[in-house]
């Protein structure tokens, strides 16, 4: 799988002496965040859609519902699609009401919904499922995720990345102040990092029901960008 292993010194920020902890410090330090990026093509993939059904009593939206559901199970399963890659294990009910202006609601009955979410593990074949979703009740497809099945390895990567980025930061500084690190005092590290398509960092994916939508869009072309950070307190030399 192609990958590309960026560790980038300008946007690693390098703080001398702040932070609360940092501040305490009797000993000459400085603080520094590493920050690693693995860039990789996916070869997997999730989404997640929407059925939405709405019938006179809560029995017949359930139903109607569950029939949707079962229906899209039954496709994606003709298709490739093994059954515990499909997680349809949910629904709620709720009552619907008109409001007229200055008139008490008026009941119009009742509102299934329930939620698939699919995993994809042959990239090749996810426009052939998210076409398969199409129809029989289904609202929405939304919140399509890339991913690689070996996340683990580029996560380990990434931090790996980011741990050489912080050391050199820190050393580029202490020599450029005249001094040099003798050694690590903290390490803070809590990252809450995943997977993002590269250059679309912002939002979630979007996948609407209507003619426009871009279907045959090849998600394998994509790239996926796995990260990671590290803050470290160093000390510096007497």
């Amino acid at each position: 799988m192609k990958k590309h292993l960026l560790a980038i010194l300008l946007s690693t920020s390098a703080l001398i002496s702040t932070g609360a902890v940092a501040a305490d410090l009797s000993f000459p330090h400085l603080e520094t965040t590493g920050r690693g990026e693995v860039v990789v093509k996916p070869d997997m993939a999730a989404f997640s859609v929407d059925v939405v059904a709405t019938q006179p009593t809560a029995s017949g939206a359930k139903q109607a519902a569950d029939q949707a559901v079962t229906k899209f199970i039954e496709r994606l399963t003709k298709a490739g699609v093994e059954r515990k890659n499909i997680n349809s294990a949910n629904i709620s009910l709720s009552a619907q009401y008109r409001y007229p202006k200055d008139k008490a609601p008026e009941f119009t009955g009742f509102k299934a919904t329930r939620n698939v979410v699919v995993t994809v593990y042959k990239l090749e074949n996810l426009n052939t499922y998210l076409d398969d979703a199409l129809g029989d009740g289904i609202n929405q497809i939304n919140n399509i995720t890339l991913k690689v099945k070996d996340q683990k390895k580029y996560q380990e990567e990434a931090r790996q990345a980011a741990i050489a980025n912080a050391k050199e930061v820190a050393a580029s500084l202490a020599k450029g102040f005249g001094d040099k690190v003798e050694g690590v005092w903290q390490i803070d590290y809590n990252t809450n990092d995943r997977p993002m398509p590269y250059g679309m960092r912002s939002a979630p994916m979007m996948y609407a029901a209507d003619a426009n939508s871009a279907v045959n869009q090849s998600y394998s072309d994509n790239n996926i960008v796995i990260s990671d950070s590290v803050n470290v307190i160093f000390k510096l030399a007497k």
